[in-house]
């Protein structure tokens, strides 16, 4: 699912690790690791009814069962044994989400349209008035005595879906529920008035990404085959459990891997919803596939009357966990599992029977690092339409590793690097051209950062900028203007990195990220100017450092603000001492043309703590602008500030 780290305990240890090693950097293109190309074995509806899909799903899924299951539980149990703005535009400038393509919105905690701003946090949706700086409508969307629950939004108008990753969320007659493990759920709310739910929609799997453009959203869940698995018997051999898991999988049902999914509308005490699966006509399949994993597309229009009933969802037999979005298309792409010694070797289902002979246990080896490429066009209204798989070599760092540009998608990826018992120095990354139509390869440059991986990436139109990391910090910049021949034009070697990049007009790119030793490990938040003007010499301007911090702007975008006109950047920033967290603000610096300057921080008052499991002392999660105002989200509070001064204006609290 969607990478988010959302707790200040994961930002210190992450910081605290470091990295250590011997510096790479090279820019020799040698022959890229052959892709696997699926082109040219896809049938856009592969089933012709449910007997063909579940005889094809069935012997795929009992080729890759293993003794203790499916997907995580066997990597497991082996490695431990924008809005509408109500059709008028506000008076004032406001600011966005973050977002990786323009017009292509994403979930996030805080949404605004110039006139309110809208938040979920705790489980609660609120809704407050940007002019008067009040809280004018405020929905509880968990039980009274829960005060956690992980959400995003997307709004378009009057309406708001709120996005829970996981779990049951109270509606109508299921009130006393709990947020706890389940599938996602899907919250429809209207905000013309008092906020009130309008309907909600429950997947039964993983919640991977969504998307917007316009009124439509799609919503991309991850499932595995429900089949019920028997209990190992006592004594029973590694090879015992893994012909009865077979048996298991090869008299499952359709339903087994059929995508379902439960609507309720209305909300009164006796809508018991209904429940829906995935029709057998709408899977699809690429030639290679293990049938151990589902994707499915569903299409949710904010603007129609019956908005989870809109358009039929559609699902591809394949697996998934990075989203990318464009006006035109969705990719969903699976990286390669962590590798690790397979006790068993996994043998051809037969055409009968499970076998019963003994199988060898083969000399453990490491199995190429491949990312599966699956597209979407959404160009049109109602349902997607699955188009094409692909693949190229090695691991995708996030969804700015993707980037579609002149009927090609440019994928930036590392080899060599996570493989379990893989030497460091075996590493290198590279970008790889496909044909956005067929997903076939078009072209490639590799080599770059031996002995590294990606840290961050950024594609610019025909150019493209790639950080690697372990002691130092190449960015490299690449011409991609021909997707036959895309080639490194220059490299600028710093120290630290830069985890994420962000464009600040012609010829200037910020890097955000960590400041480093010599021995490559991490020493507070960095950042960065680069002056890109020039390919073949990209070169540093200016650099911010404020040692002992971290930032959630390193890995999550949404976190980061770039306001142009101004050229206000603001970040969250939390710095500590001995272990223990100092300060959580919201750092303001002012990006000139040429220099970096601290304009100052925004600090928030320390919410009380709180019982129970729930991640405490976040601090400043989101900065926003409307017109002359800086706004700033905490789960305690909403601030406003000049923005030009950062002088106080207003303190919204949460109750």
């Amino acid at each position: 699912m969607r990478t988010s780290i959302r707790t200040a305990g994961v930002l210190a240890a992450l910081l605290a690790a470091g990295a250590a090693g011997c510096a790479g950097g090279r820019t020799t293109q040698d022959a890229p690791p052959s892709p696997v190309d699926l082109t040219g074995k896809i049938r856009l509806v592969s089933y012709t009814d449910c007997a063909e899909m579940t005889e094809g799903l069935r012997r795929a899924a009992a080729r890759n069962v293993t003794p203790w299951g499916f997907g995580d539980a066997m990597l497991f149990a082996a490695r431990e044994d924008a809005s509408a703005a109500k059709q008028a535009a506000p008076e004032q400038p406001f600011s966005t989400t973050n977002t990786h393509e323009a017009g292509v919105d994403e979930p996030d905690l805080v949404k605004t349209d110039g006139d309110r701003v809208i938040t979920v946090s705790g489980g609660v949706l609120r809704v407050v008035d940007a002019r008067t700086r009040r809280v004018t409508g405020t929905l509880r969307l968990v039980a009274d005595d829960q005060w956690w629950a992980e959400a995003d939004l997307l709004v378009h108008g009057d309406r708001a879906l709120v996005l829970f990753q996981g779990g049951v969320i109270p509606f109508g007659a299921r009130a006393s529920a709990r947020v706890g493990p389940g599938g996602p759920r899907y919250v429809l709310v209207d905000l013309s008035g008092e906020p009130r739910v309008l309907g909600a929609m429950t997947a039964h799997g993983q919640h991977v990404d969504a998307r917007q453009s316009g009124s439509t959203v799609r919503l991309v869940v991850r499932s595995q085959p429900d089949v019920a698995l028997p209990a190992p018997k006592e004594g029973a051999s590694e090879r015992e459990m893994l012909d009865a898991n077979r048996r298991a999988v090869l008299a499952a049902p359709a339903d087994a891997w059929l995508p379902s999914y439960e609507i309720e509308t209305g909300g009164g005490a006796g809508d018991a919803g209904r429940t829906e699966r995935v029709g057998c006509d709408q899977v699809s399949h690429p030639d290679s596939f293990t049938g151990t994993s589902m994707l499915t597309v569903h299409t949710i229009d904010l603007a129609a009357a019956a908005p989870f009933g809109s358009a039929s969802p559609i699902a591809v037999a394949a697996d998934g966990d990075t989203v990318y979005g464009t006006a035109g298309s969705i990719y969903v792409t699976s990286n390669p599992q962590w590798w690790t010694a397979r006790p068993i070797d996994v043998v051809p289902v037969p055409e009968t029977s499970v076998p019963e002979t003994s199988v060898p246990t083969p000399t453990p080896t490491a199995p190429p690092e491949r990312t599966e490429v699956h597209r979407f066009d959404v160009s049109g209204p109602g349902a997607p339409r699955y188009v094409t798989s692909g693949s190229v070599p090695g691991r995708l760092l996030n969804q700015y590793s993707l980037s579609e540009y002149d009927g090609h998608l440019r994928v930036a990826t590392t080899s060599g690097a996570e493989v379990f018992g893989a030497s460091p120095s075996t590493s290198e990354s590279g970008v790889y051209v496909l044909d956005a139509a067929t997903l076939a390869p078009t072209g490639s440059v590799t080599g770059l950062g031996r002995g590294e991986r990606i840290y961050s990436v950024r594609f610019a139109g025909g150019l493209g900028y790639v950080v690697t990391f372990r002691q130092t910090d190449p960015l490299y910049a690449l011409d991609l203007r021909d997707p036959a021949a895309p080639k490194v034009t220059g490299e600028l070697k710093i120290t630290g990195f830069s985890a994420y990049l962000h464009p600040a007009g012609e010829g200037r790119l910020i890097g955000i990220g960590q400041e480093a030793s010599e021995a490559g490990r991490a020493l507070g938040t960095q950042i960065s100017l680069f002056d890109v003007t020039d390919p073949a010499a990209p070169a540093v301007l200016s650099r911010f450092h404020r040692k002992d911090s971290g930032s959630e702007a390193e890995w999550d975008p949404h976190a980061f603000l770039y306001w142009p006109a101004t050229g206000l950047a603001v970040l969250p920033l939390q710095s500590w001492a001995d272990g223990e967290v100092t300060e959580s603000a919201a750092l303001a610096l002012r990006v000139g043309d040429r220099e970096i300057t601290k304009l100052g921080v925004v600090t928030h008052p320390k919410p009380a703590a709180k019982k129970g499991f729930a991640p405490d002392g976040q601090g400043i999660r989101r900065s926003l602008v409307i017109g002359g105002d800086l706004w700033t989200l905490s789960g305690a509070g909403l601030k406003v500030s000049d923005a030009a001064t950062l002088a106080d204006r207003a303190w919204i609290p949460f109750a």
